[in-house]
């Protein structure tokens, strides 16, 4: 029997309820728990984020080598146009859109509190035609 039963992604941040939002917008989630320092979300593939009551949090600032070691999210989407502009929607921000093109677009972001996070265009599933 396994002694983890699910891993969650944890974002500190000043103001969990609103980088909830953001998140609960760009994922399609739900909250799952709340509590005056935590907000979990859930999504329907089973991804869950929550974010964490921090009041000294400063933003990352990516790329910056002092900060090289922090973590990021990484989300496959089918339009990254289309995704970027959910994100701009909901208060997110680009901080390089251009990539290389092909099967392995990717674009970077930051959320309102400041996480960097990419969008990588998920490859296609169709048969290769000859």
């Amino acid at each position: 029997m396994a002694l983890v039963k699910a891993g969650i992604v944890v974002l500190d941040c000043a103001e969990p309820e609103k980088l909830a939002e953001f998140y609960k917008g760009l994922l399609d989630t739900e909250e799952t728990d709340a509590n005056a320092n935590l907000v979990e979300i859930t999504g329907a593939a089973g991804t869950r984020l929550a974010f964490r009551r921090d009041a000294n949090a400063t933003p990352p600032s990516w790329p910056r080598p002092e900060n090289s070691f922090q973590a990021h999210l990484e989300f496959l989407v089918e339009d990254l146009d289309e995704a970027e502009r959910r994100i701009v929607g909901l208060g997110g921000r680009a901080l390089e859109t251009r990539g290389a093109h092909g099967p392995l677009e990717e674009r970077q972001y930051a959320d309102p509190a400041g996480h960097s996070f990419t969008l990588r265009l998920r490859p296609s599933t169709a048969p290769k035609q000859d």
